[in-house]
């Protein structure tokens, strides 16, 4: 299993009470011979902007002054045939009834992430998954989320789903 992937996620508005209806889940990855050059690339779009090369891309910080970086960091993501993306919505996560259903939102934001990973995983690939933990129960939840993803895809040995972290 040579093929290795790196699978990078992140989270807007998934607390339950933030206030926003609206949660998103998403992933990009890619090869792992491909993350330096996807990592360059980006610093070197970041600098032709003006930004510092740690500048954090986040759609709250989209403003008229960084439109034009937005616009070429979506033309560098869509023209690359290397990043891939996938994202899980849900629209209106207010009202959803978690005691109803024996859980705590909690326990729903961690199998909306398996449902979102499911998705991505390869058989005949080796994955990488780096997660944004929300919370300083992350890492549990996090381990937890590993084990049931190798045991969804009879991975027993965490060579098709290698690490989270």
């Amino acid at each position: 299993m040579s093929n290795a992937l790196n699978v990078y996620c992140d989270e807007s508005c998934h607390l339950e009470h933030d206030g926003k209806p609206v949660m998103v889940l998403g992933a990009v990855w890619c090869s792992s011979m491909q993350v330096r050059d996807a990592h360059l690339n980006l610093r070197n779009l970041k600098r032709a902007y003006g930004l510092a090369d740690d500048f954090e891309m986040k759609w709250t910080k989209v403003s008229p002054a960084k439109l034009d970086f937005y616009r070429a960091a979506l033309d560098f993501f869509f023209r690359s045939e290397h990043l891939h993306f996938r994202a899980l919505v849900v629209p209106d996560k207010t009202i959803l009834d978690h005691p109803g259903h024996g859980q705590t939102h909690d326990d729903w934001y961690y199998k909306m992430y398996f449902r979102m990973l499911e998705a991505v995983i390869q058989p005949d690939a080796k994955h990488h998954i780096f997660l944004d933990y929300k919370d300083t129960r992350g890492a549990a939840k996090a381990r937890k989320l590993h084990e049931v993803l190798c045991n969804s895809v009879y991975d027993f040995g965490q060579k098709t789903v290698a690490s989270m972290a």
